[in-house]
């Protein structure tokens, strides 16, 4: 059973990697989140994030780990215009506190290729 659960789960990832392939690669690519595994401890996703291609607006309310897949500049401008700069590089992990209540921000990519990450929330600190 556990062997079949892995394999279910590894065909999910790659048929996740062909459907965020097709998206950016057809006319109208966009920013993108997909989903990967979520519970009551944690949420994971895939950030693609193209250049001069912004996320909209968010907030985490959750500390989180970026896992960078791709290495690049990312800047956090929050509703303001302030700028919180990261350089990640691919196949290191970093740390992101929850936010401030009320705050906000967009994830752009200042640089020419697209940025991919995991993002692993934390939905319930312990």
């Amino acid at each position: 059973m556990r062997f079949l659960r892995q394999v279910v789960l590894a065909s999910v990832c790659f048929l996740s990697g062909i459907a965020v392939h097709s998206q950016l690669t057809a006319g109208n690519a966009q920013s993108l989140r997909v989903p990967q595994f979520e519970n009551d401890t944690v949420k994971v996703w895939k950030s693609v994030v193209l250049p001069k291609q912004p996320l909209s607006l968010h907030r985490h309310d959750h500390p989180r780990v970026i896992v960078a897949l791709t290495s690049g500049t990312m800047d956090l401008v929050d509703q303001s215009g302030t700028i919180d700069r990261h350089v990640w590089e691919a196949g290191k992990a970093y740390w992101l506190p929850a936010m401030p209540a009320g705050a906000l921000h967009s994830d752009v990519n200042p640089g020419d290729r697209p940025i991919e990450v995991m993002v692993v929330e934390l939905e319930k600190e312990k």
